[in-house]
C-alpha cells in the first residue's frame, strides 16, 4: 500500500516539546481517532506551527499509534493527546530557517478550494492528509534553506525517483498476484441434483371438438355438476319449473 503523507499541526510549545524529545515520539489528539489509525511505518509527516504559521521540520513514522493516555504535549484547549507514533527526524530547521506559510500556502493543491484569503483556515485541527507533491514541494523548500539549492534539488530528485520506484515496485506485485490467480485452475461445476430442478409445468392438453354424441356416463357426470351448481347457489332455485297454470291429473275413466 503507497505510503500517506500527513501534516501535523501543534503550537509551538508542544513543537517544542517533540523537539526536546529528539523526534522519537509525536503525540496525537482523541478527536482524529479513524485518522491516527490509518498512520503507519514508512509514512511521512510534515510539521506546521500555529500561531506564527510557519513549516518546521519533516520526519518518518517508525511505529503505529499506540493510546498511552497521556503524554508530555499539554491540551489545547480542551483536546488531549492519548495517541502516540513513533518518528525519527528528516530536515529540522533552526528558528530563523522557518518557513512562513503564507509565502508559499498558494502553490499547495490543499490551499485550493479555499479563498486565498483564507488559506489559514486548510490548516485548522491537529492532523491532515497531504498529497505527495504538496509534500515534496515543502520538504524541498527546507532542503534549500538547510543544504543549498544544488544539493536540496539533487535530494529531491532522489527522493521521488525511491517513490516512484517504490510505488512501481507495488504496481508490479499486484499484477504478477492477480495473474497468478487467473492462471489457477477453476473447480469443476457441479450439476445440481435432481430434486433441485425446478419442476416442469406441463401445458393443457388441447380440447378436440367431434361430432360424436355424448355417453351416459359424460351425461351423467355433466347433470351431476349442474345439480351441483344449482344447490349451491339458492338463487337458481325454482328457476327451472314451468310457468302457467298447474292441470290437474288425467284418469283413464275420464
Amino acid at each position: 500500500m503507497p505510503h500517506n503523507f500527513w501534516m501535523i499541526n501543534c503550537n509551538e510549545e508542544n513543537y517544542n516539546v517533540t523537539r526536546r524529545l529528539g523526534f522519537t515520539g509525536q503525540g496525537l489528539k482523541a478527536e482524529y481517532r479513524r485518522k491516527v489509525q490509518r498512520v503507519e511505518p514508512g509514512d511521512r509527516v510534515i510539521y506546521y506551527v500555529t500561531g506564527s504559521r510557519v513549516f518546521t521540520a519533516t520526519a518518518t513514522v517508525t511505529q503505529g499509534y499506540e493510546e498511552v493516555g497521556s503524554g508530555p504535549w499539554i491540551k489545547e484547549g480542551k483536546a488531549t493527546w492519548p495517541y502516540r507514533i513513533g518518528i525519527k527526524p528528516d530536515v529540522v530547521l533552526e528558528n530563523d530557517q522557518y518557513i512562513s506559510a503564507g509565502l508559499i500556502a498558494y502553490r499547495l493543491e490543499y490551499v485550493r478550494k479555499w479563498a486565498p484569503e483564507d488559506w489559514y483556515m486548510a490548516f485548522q485541527g491537529n492532523l491532515h492528509l497531504l498529497s505527495k507533491s504538496d509534500f515534496f514541494l515543502l520538504e524541498g523548500e527546507m532542503l534549500k534553506l538547510r543544504d543549498g539549492r544544488e544539493k536540496a534539488l539533487e535530494q529531491i530528485d532522489a527522493a521521488l525517483a525511491a517513490e516512484e520506484e517504490r510505488v512501481s515496485a507495488q504496481r508490479e506485485r499486484r499484477r504478477r498476484n492477480a495473474t497468478r490467480n487467473n492462471a489457477r485452475p477453476q473447480p469443476p461445476r457441479v450439476p445440481a441434483a435432481a430434486d433441485d430442478q425446478p419442476a416442469m409445468i406441463q401445458s393443457p392438453e388441447p380440447i378436440v371438438e367431434t361430432d360424436a354424441e355424448p355417453t351416459e356416463s359424460e351425461t351423467s357426470t355433466d347433470m351431476g355438476r349442474n345439480n351441483g351448481r344449482a344447490r349451491r347457489n339458492p338463487r337458481n332455485r325454482g328457476n327451472n319449473r314451468r310457468s302457467g297454470p298447474r292441470q290437474s291429473p288425467r284418469y283413464d275413466n275420464e
